[in-house]
């Protein structure tokens, strides 16, 4: 059985310029990135490379149709490996730009067509969430069925991974708390999982304690010291994607995509919309598990019995960032039936992952509670 897997070498640089000397970027290198990152970090070092940019091609978050126009832009060129700067969709699209003839991203979900990876894969994170530059996952919204899709394979994984704090310091004050909140449920979603063990648990932990210790310093000094915490934060995403990527995510994502491939909602929001809701039913029907440990290290972080664990973590990140109700997005109680039926239907990969098991009429319950 396999325990533990981290193919990906991580670097470290103090700047962009840094790295694109150490790694020798150049004429058969393909960079996708945004011209928010080129300008400042990029433009002045005069690299060979071709430069792709992402919003170019389609804003939010990826879909299969925005894969296809860059499939088809970058085509004719063979290129020998592939950089992403920037966040999970510019991650989430940079993985599926590696393989060999490769025009249609809907076969290579479903599956319809033999991957072969033909190029290297460098990813150079530029938020502090997605943790996506040690995974070997890919997520994109398929249009043509309204939900986000998954595909998980030894192959996405990067060759290298890239932190270079510098690079969050341009990063809105909004999107660094989303996605540092989609960094703590990672690691804290990783460490119920079935599928955890002693290693995974020991890093999801120490993500844990940089994040919470992290946004309770942002809380007390305000939001302009979250500049001051760029490598802390950058890191702590860095071991949660280790962590969630050998033990897996479950029902707080599962129950996320649909909201967010219906109303366009940001991945690391959509995630801090259902976050502590499901683990209040995860501890309700059973205490005694892994979420124990989990419970007992919270409360230490947060100076609260465990029994206050999650109303002190909503009572935290609400100092951080407001949460809205469901219908506030668009969504209308007529659908949360379907919601919950897309879930069971599509999710099962994901829903595997739970701490314990949950029913349809609890998920159901789930969205009418947050609804």
């Amino acid at each position: 059985m396999k325990y533990f897997n981290l193919p990906t070498q991580i670097n470290k640089f103090d700047d962009f310029k840094s790295f694109a000397e150490a790694f020798s970027i150049g004429e058969k290198d393909l960079v996708l990135t945004h011209q928010f990152l080129y300008d400042p970090y990029m433009k002045a070092l005069n690299l060979k490379s071709d430069f792709v940019m992402q919003e170019q091609f389609g804003a939010g978050e990826p879909s299969d149709e925005m894969v296809d126009k860059i499939h088809e832009t970058v085509k004719a060129k063979p290129y020998d490996r592939v950089i992403a700067v920037g966040g999970g969709t510019v991650i989430d699209i940079a993985k599926l730009l590696i393989f060999k003839d490769v025009t249609n991203t809907l076969d290579m979900f479903e599956g319809n067509i033999k991957l072969i990876k033909d190029k290297e894969l460098i990813i150079v994170p530029t938020t502090c969430g997605t943790g996506s530059e040690v995974t070997n996952l890919s997520i994109v919204e398929v249009k043509s069925k309204h939900t986000k899709m998954g595909l998980a394979m030894d192959e996405l994984y990067a060759n290298h991974a890239v932190l270079i704090p510098e690079l969050l310091k341009g990063l809105p004050y909004n999107f660094f708390i989303f996605s540092a909140i989609d960094a703590l449920i990672h690691a804290i979603e990783s460490y119920v999982s079935p599928k955890a063990n002693e290693f995974t648990q020991m890093i999801s932990m120490r993500a844990i304690d940089t994040l919470m210790k992290g946004f309770m310093a942002i809380v007390e000094n305000g939001p302009d010291h979250r500049q001051e915490l760029l490598e802390d934060f950058i890191l702590a995403s860095n071991f949660a994607g280790i962590a969630f990527g050998n033990a897996g995510v479950g029902a707080v994502h599962a129950l996320s995509y649909p909201l967010g491939a219906a109303f366009h909602v940001p991945h690391g929001e959509a995630n801090y919309q259902f976050f502590t809701e499901v683990f209040k039913v995860y501890n309700k029907k059973n205490p005694n598990g892994k979420i124990d440990p989990l419970n007992a290290a919270l409360a230490s972080i947060l100076g609260v019995a465990k029994e206050e664990v999650y109303n002190a973590i909503e009572k935290v990140l609400d100092n951080l960032l407001s949460k809205k109700p469901l219908k506030e997005y668009g969504m209308k109680e007529a659908e949360i039936q379907g919601f919950t039926t897309s879930v069971i239907e599509k999710q099962q990969r994901l829903l595997a992952n739970n701490y314990v098991p949950l029913s349809e009429d609890e998920i159901l319950n789930i969205y009418k509670r947050l609804f």
